[in-house]
């Protein structure tokens, strides 16, 4: 039997798991997911790679900084990616073990919202300003469910007060600017679960909110999950938001996920200088009037990734192994828990 300090994944790029036996395949599975955009600077590889799962009722938190490919990803998961610039040139995409990317558009589009749906970031964005947002509500089910206008605007109605939208009757006929950023954002919850989907993606949905708002999209968030028994996938470049809500994260870099493991085991024994660093520019109440931990550099380029490891420039653990091809295989370091990093051991007990 292999030492589980030295296995690696037999299939590359695979998050880690566990046997499944006489089990149905998972709501949303994502197997070695590629992603270029073809540019006049070049080919960006802005999706390399990239693997995870998401079981019924569990929360999965793909982190990472702003251009590491977390929402390209979960907009490939959903078939939205505006093709050309975009290609998915590799991977599959299973709900239930049907792979989407396989599908033809037609068929595909029977899976969004009904099976898959997402939260876009921009709230203010993504809602159209000249139609009620209880119009916008009801179109969901009109469309896709042939209800009367009528019969929508009660669904409408329905859904704002599962959100928690005061005086939700009166609410329905008002418009996108009428309502505060967090009520917005609650409209695009409640769009997101009009049709009770299986996945829920939600995209930085916490962003340009107070600190106050952010717990209580949180709080919606992980109730309606365990109401629906839905699989969540939260994206997001703040660790501080995933800390009670996660059961599983997945910290992305340069397109692909570096770090994957429980919750606990992350903030606890973080095994990926990317992922260590990122904890340590978290503020902290005991380090009062300490200069913040900052990560030196920034991300690359997507269409110069440099050879090895992506994160080499930037690690102060980083030797001459590092920065040559191939890059780090995934080091399966615990129970459900990898690290693409030669030098896991180091980074995991804090040398």
């Amino acid at each position: 039997m292999s030492d589980p300090n030295t296995e690696v994944l037999s299939q590359e790029g695979s998050a880690p798991r566990t046997p499944r036996t006489g089990r149905e395949a998972p709501p949303l599975e994502v197997k070695d997911l590629h992603v270029e955009f073809r540019t006049r600077a070049g080919v960006a590889q802005v999706v390399n790679g990239v693997s995870f799962r998401v079981e019924a009722g569990e929360t999965l938190a793909i982190l990472g900084e702003s251009g590491c490919g977390k929402s390209v990803t979960a907009q490939a998961v959903m078939g939205i990616l505006e093709t050309p610039p975009a290609a998915i040139t590799g991977g599959q995409v299973l709900y239930r073990g049907t792979d989407l990317l396989s599908l033809p558009e037609a068929e595909r589009r029977e899976y969004r919202a009904r099976k898959i749906s997402m939260i876009f970031q921009d709230a203010l964005s993504a809602l159209n300003p000249v139609f009620t947002v209880g119009y916008q509500l009801g179109e969901l089910f009109r469309v896709h469910q042939g209800m009367s206008r009528k019969d929508a605007k009660a669904k409408a109605v329905e859904m704002l007060d599962l959100v928690r939208i005061p005086a939700a009757k009166q609410r329905v006929t008002d418009y996108p600017h009428q309502f505060s950023g967090g009520m917005r954002q609650r409209v695009m919850i409640a769009m997101a679960l009009a049709l009770d989907p299986e996945v829920l993606i939600a995209d930085e949905p916490t962003t340009a909110l107070d600190v106050t708002v952010q717990a209580q999209i949180m709080k919606l968030l992980a109730e309606i999950r365990e109401e629906r028994n839905m699989a969540l996938i939260l994206i997001t470049h703040d660790m501080g938001v995933v800390a009670d809500v996660a059961d599983q994260i997945a910290v992305m870099y340069a397109g692909k996920v570096v770090e994957h493991a429980p919750v606990l085991d992350i903030y606890a024994k973080p095994s990926h200088p990317y992922t260590k660093g990122l904890l340590e520019s978290i503020p902290r109440l005991d380090k009062k009037g300490q200069d913040l931990a900052v990560i030196g550099g920034l991300p690359p380029v997507l269409t110069n990734i440099p050879p090895g490891c992506a994160f080499n420039p930037r690690c102060r653990y980083a030797r001459d192994v590092c920065r040559q091809d191939p890059p780090p295989p995934d080091y399966v370091v615990a129970a459900q828990h990898t690290s693409a990093c030669h030098f896991w051991k180091e980074v995991r007990e804090g040398e």
